[in-house]
């Protein structure tokens, strides 16, 4: 699962085999700052990487998520929105410290992308940390008068989220 993108050929196939994914897979919730934020994380065997120089297949964790303000309206959804073309996956996993690292494309014109790592703290109980790379935009960057917020919890400390 963390073999080096060099070392991966073209059309390979890099595969969950000591199934170090499946502890990850669930819905879990947390709260913050009002909002309530809902994860779906599946695996996905077999995901397609498209790279500029090569594809290849890696079984990998993708996250699905909803969050609602106080009122419970819904801001962003990423579970039931299919038009929406944000995608958070795992990249990498640290064995050592019971953590996966994951990519955020980031919303509207790919603001807020970057990492997220997830660390298992126990059986029902994963923290969160988000670090974004990009916050902002130039204006005349992103056309039309898309939804800029960046809606997924920046936190200065892990914020811990438990499995439903």
């Amino acid at each position: 699962m963390n073999t080096f993108l060099d070392d991966i050929p073209a059309n390979a196939h890099v595969k969950d085999l000591n199934n170090e994914l499946n502890p990850y897979i669930g819905i879990y919730k947390a709260s913050y700052l009002g909002k309530e934020i809902t994860l779906y994380i599946t695996k996905v065997d077999d995901r397609l990487e498209e790279r500029s120089n090569k594809n290849f297949y890696r079984d990998a964790l993708v996250i699905k998520y909803i969050v609602k303000n106080s009122s419970g309206i819904v801001l962003q959804d990423t579970q039931n929105n299919a038009n929406l073309n944000i995608e958070l996956f795992s990249t990498r996993i640290r064995s050592y410290d019971n953590s996966v690292i994951f990519y955020y494309s980031g919303t509207n014109c790919g603001v807020g992308w970057g990492n997220v790592f997830l660390k298992k703290i126990n059986a029902t109980q994963i923290s969160w940390l988000y670090e974004p790379d990009d916050l902002m935009i130039l204006p005349g960057q992103c056309p039309g008068n898309p939804d800029l917020t960046i809606y997924l919890p920046e936190t200065e400390n892990p914020l811990i989220f438990t499995k439903q």
